[in-house]
Protein backbone atom coordinates (compact mmCIF):
# COMPACT_ATOMS: atom_id res chain seq x y z
CA UNK A 1 0.00 0.00 0.00
CA UNK A 2 1.23 3.56 -0.89
CA UNK A 3 0.70 6.55 1.11
CA UNK A 4 -1.03 9.47 -0.84
CA UNK A 5 1.02 12.56 -0.71
CA UNK A 6 -1.69 14.83 -1.45
CA UNK A 7 -3.49 13.74 2.11
CA UNK A 8 -2.27 15.09 5.05
CA UNK A 9 -2.01 12.52 8.10
CA UNK A 10 -4.52 12.65 10.74
CA UNK A 11 -2.30 12.14 14.25
CA UNK A 12 -5.34 9.98 16.44
CA UNK A 13 -6.72 12.25 19.35
CA UNK A 14 -6.21 15.90 17.04
CA UNK A 15 -9.36 17.53 18.06
CA UNK A 16 -10.19 21.00 16.22
CA UNK A 17 -9.19 24.17 17.23
CA UNK A 18 -12.41 25.68 19.97
CA UNK A 19 -12.44 29.59 20.20
CA UNK A 20 -12.52 30.80 23.70
CA UNK A 21 -14.57 33.48 25.18
CA UNK A 22 -12.79 35.51 28.15
CA UNK A 23 -15.32 36.13 30.58
CA UNK A 24 -15.30 38.85 32.28
CA UNK A 25 -14.16 39.15 35.95
CA UNK A 26 -16.04 41.66 37.55
CA UNK A 27 -19.71 41.52 38.92
CA UNK A 28 -22.09 41.91 36.51
CA UNK A 29 -23.55 44.72 38.10
CA UNK A 30 -20.83 46.76 38.74
CA UNK A 31 -20.07 46.37 34.84
CA UNK A 32 -23.54 47.64 34.41
CA UNK A 33 -23.36 50.73 37.23
CA UNK A 34 -20.03 51.54 34.78
CA UNK A 35 -21.68 52.05 31.90
CA UNK A 36 -24.64 53.74 33.72
CA UNK A 37 -22.87 56.15 35.35
CA UNK A 38 -21.42 57.60 31.99
CA UNK A 39 -24.80 57.56 29.69
CA UNK A 40 -26.79 60.95 28.81
CA UNK A 41 -29.33 59.81 27.83
CA UNK A 42 -31.39 56.22 28.48
CA UNK A 43 -29.58 53.33 26.96
CA UNK A 44 -31.59 50.46 25.55
CA UNK A 45 -31.44 46.89 27.05
CA UNK A 46 -30.00 45.59 24.15
CA UNK A 47 -27.13 48.14 24.30
CA UNK A 48 -26.67 47.35 27.58
CA UNK A 49 -25.96 44.34 27.44
CA UNK A 50 -23.93 44.70 24.19
CA UNK A 51 -21.56 46.99 26.19
CA UNK A 52 -21.16 44.81 29.22
CA UNK A 53 -20.77 41.51 27.03
CA UNK A 54 -23.38 39.68 28.82
CA UNK A 55 -26.72 37.82 27.84
CA UNK A 56 -29.95 40.14 28.14
CA UNK A 57 -31.53 37.83 30.11
CA UNK A 58 -29.17 38.59 32.93
CA UNK A 59 -28.99 42.27 32.35
CA UNK A 60 -32.55 42.45 32.60
CA UNK A 61 -32.42 40.53 36.10
CA UNK A 62 -29.13 42.69 37.11
CA UNK A 63 -31.06 45.61 36.52
CA UNK A 64 -33.86 44.83 38.80
CA UNK A 65 -31.52 43.95 41.01
CA UNK A 66 -29.84 47.50 41.29
CA UNK A 67 -33.48 48.76 41.43
CA UNK A 68 -34.05 47.26 44.66
CA UNK A 69 -30.66 48.10 46.05
CA UNK A 70 -31.20 51.76 45.35
CA UNK A 71 -34.57 51.62 46.74
CA UNK A 72 -33.71 50.45 49.86
CA UNK A 73 -35.06 47.10 49.45
CA UNK A 74 -31.98 45.02 48.98
CA UNK A 75 -28.98 45.01 52.87
CA UNK A 76 -28.49 49.07 52.24
CA UNK A 77 -30.21 51.94 52.45
CA UNK A 78 -32.07 53.88 49.96
CA UNK A 79 -29.86 55.95 48.40
CA UNK A 80 -30.36 59.67 46.90
CA UNK A 81 -30.56 58.61 42.90
CA UNK A 82 -32.67 56.16 41.20
CA UNK A 83 -32.57 53.78 38.32
CA UNK A 84 -35.49 54.01 35.96
CA UNK A 85 -36.82 52.67 32.72
CA UNK A 86 -37.45 55.43 30.56
CA UNK A 87 -38.67 55.60 27.10
CA UNK A 88 -36.92 52.12 26.57
CA UNK A 89 -33.93 53.03 27.62
CA UNK A 90 -31.95 52.65 31.43
CA UNK A 91 -30.51 56.16 33.56
CA UNK A 92 -29.61 57.00 37.12
CA UNK A 93 -31.90 59.48 38.16
CA UNK A 94 -31.53 62.46 40.96
CA UNK A 95 -34.77 61.20 42.97
CA UNK A 96 -37.51 63.54 43.10
CA UNK A 97 -37.06 64.66 47.16
CA UNK A 98 -34.03 66.10 46.22
CA UNK A 99 -34.70 68.55 43.23
CA UNK A 100 -34.83 71.89 45.26
CA UNK A 101 -31.50 70.56 46.73
CA UNK A 102 -29.92 70.46 43.55
CA UNK A 103 -31.10 73.19 41.97
CA UNK A 104 -29.74 74.91 45.10
CA UNK A 105 -26.14 73.54 44.87
CA UNK A 106 -26.14 74.31 41.24
CA UNK A 107 -28.03 78.19 41.81
CA UNK A 108 -25.06 78.69 44.07
CA UNK A 109 -21.90 77.60 42.00
CA UNK A 110 -19.97 80.26 40.77
CA UNK A 111 -21.47 82.01 37.56
CA UNK A 112 -18.86 81.48 35.00
CA UNK A 113 -19.04 83.30 31.36
CA UNK A 114 -20.65 80.90 28.71
CA UNK A 115 -17.84 79.53 25.99
CA UNK A 116 -18.61 79.97 22.43
CA UNK A 117 -19.54 76.73 22.10
CA UNK A 118 -21.54 76.34 24.82
CA UNK A 119 -23.58 79.81 23.24
CA UNK A 120 -24.10 78.44 19.98
CA UNK A 121 -25.44 74.78 21.04
CA UNK A 122 -27.86 77.03 22.99
CA UNK A 123 -29.02 79.20 20.39
CA UNK A 124 -29.71 75.60 18.41
CA UNK A 125 -31.38 74.28 21.18
CA UNK A 126 -33.50 77.78 21.68
CA UNK A 127 -34.48 78.05 17.89
CA UNK A 128 -35.13 74.02 17.36
CA UNK A 129 -36.63 72.71 20.22
CA UNK A 130 -37.74 70.25 20.79
CA UNK A 131 -34.58 68.66 19.53
CA UNK A 132 -32.02 65.65 20.05
CA UNK A 133 -28.68 65.71 21.16
CA UNK A 134 -27.50 64.16 18.15
CA UNK A 135 -29.57 66.64 16.04
CA UNK A 136 -28.06 69.38 17.71
CA UNK A 137 -24.83 67.72 16.72
CA UNK A 138 -25.58 67.18 13.10
CA UNK A 139 -26.48 70.77 13.09
CA UNK A 140 -23.21 71.89 14.59
CA UNK A 141 -21.09 69.24 13.10
CA UNK A 142 -19.32 68.95 16.54
CA UNK A 143 -19.78 66.54 19.56
CA UNK A 144 -22.18 68.16 22.18
CA UNK A 145 -22.09 65.80 25.00
CA UNK A 146 -19.76 68.03 27.59
CA UNK A 147 -21.95 71.55 26.41
CA UNK A 148 -25.35 69.77 26.67
CA UNK A 149 -24.41 68.43 30.11
CA UNK A 150 -23.07 72.07 30.94
CA UNK A 151 -26.00 73.49 30.59
CA UNK A 152 -28.36 70.99 31.77
CA UNK A 153 -25.86 72.34 35.28
CA UNK A 154 -26.53 75.66 34.45
CA UNK A 155 -29.99 75.13 34.70
CA UNK A 156 -30.57 76.76 31.56
CA UNK A 157 -32.01 74.00 29.18
CA UNK A 158 -34.26 71.21 30.68
CA UNK A 159 -35.45 67.54 29.57
CA UNK A 160 -38.72 67.56 27.62
CA UNK A 161 -39.70 64.36 26.85
CA UNK A 162 -37.88 60.95 25.90
CA UNK A 163 -38.61 60.03 22.37
CA UNK A 164 -40.51 56.69 22.03
CA UNK A 165 -39.05 54.95 19.73
CA UNK A 166 -35.47 55.73 20.19
CA UNK A 167 -35.45 56.62 24.18
CA UNK A 168 -33.47 59.97 22.85
CA UNK A 169 -34.18 62.88 25.20
CA UNK A 170 -35.40 65.64 23.87
CA UNK A 171 -34.58 68.73 25.23
CA UNK A 172 -35.92 72.56 25.15
CA UNK A 173 -35.09 75.86 26.81
CA UNK A 174 -35.87 76.50 30.75
CA UNK A 175 -37.54 79.55 32.63
CA UNK A 176 -33.72 80.32 33.46
CA UNK A 177 -32.59 81.47 30.14
CA UNK A 178 -35.85 83.43 29.92
CA UNK A 179 -35.24 85.67 32.48
CA UNK A 180 -31.12 85.51 32.13
CA UNK A 181 -32.06 87.13 28.24
CA UNK A 182 -35.08 89.45 30.24
CA UNK A 183 -37.80 88.22 27.87
CA UNK A 184 -41.23 86.98 28.60
CA UNK A 185 -41.68 83.86 25.62
CA UNK A 186 -39.52 82.62 23.10
CA UNK A 187 -41.76 84.47 20.84
CA UNK A 188 -39.81 87.15 21.74
CA UNK A 189 -36.46 86.33 20.52
CA UNK A 190 -35.18 87.85 17.22
CA UNK A 191 -35.75 86.11 14.10
CA UNK A 192 -32.83 83.80 13.05
CA UNK A 193 -32.90 84.54 9.10
CA UNK A 194 -31.01 87.56 8.95
CA UNK A 195 -28.27 86.23 10.83
CA UNK A 196 -28.04 83.15 8.05
CA UNK A 197 -26.56 83.20 4.91
CA UNK A 198 -29.15 82.25 2.83
CA UNK A 199 -31.85 82.54 5.96
CA UNK A 200 -32.59 78.69 6.22
CA UNK A 201 -29.20 77.13 6.36
CA UNK A 202 -29.24 74.36 9.22
CA UNK A 203 -32.84 74.86 10.53
CA UNK A 204 -36.36 74.13 9.23
CA UNK A 205 -38.85 76.82 8.79
CA UNK A 206 -40.61 77.80 11.37
CA UNK A 207 -38.09 78.83 13.51
CA UNK A 208 -39.64 77.92 17.27
CA UNK A 209 -42.30 75.89 17.78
Amino acid sequence: MTNDPQTAPEIEGDEPAVERTVEPTTPLTERLEAILLIVDEPIGLMALAAAVGSPVPAVRQSLETLVDDYDGRGQGPRRGFELREVGGGWRLYVREDHDDLVAEFIGGQAPARLSQAALETLAVIAYKQPVTRSQVASIRAVNVDSVVRTLLARGLITELFADSETGAINYGTSDALLQHLGINSLDELPPISPLLDDGADGFDEGVIR
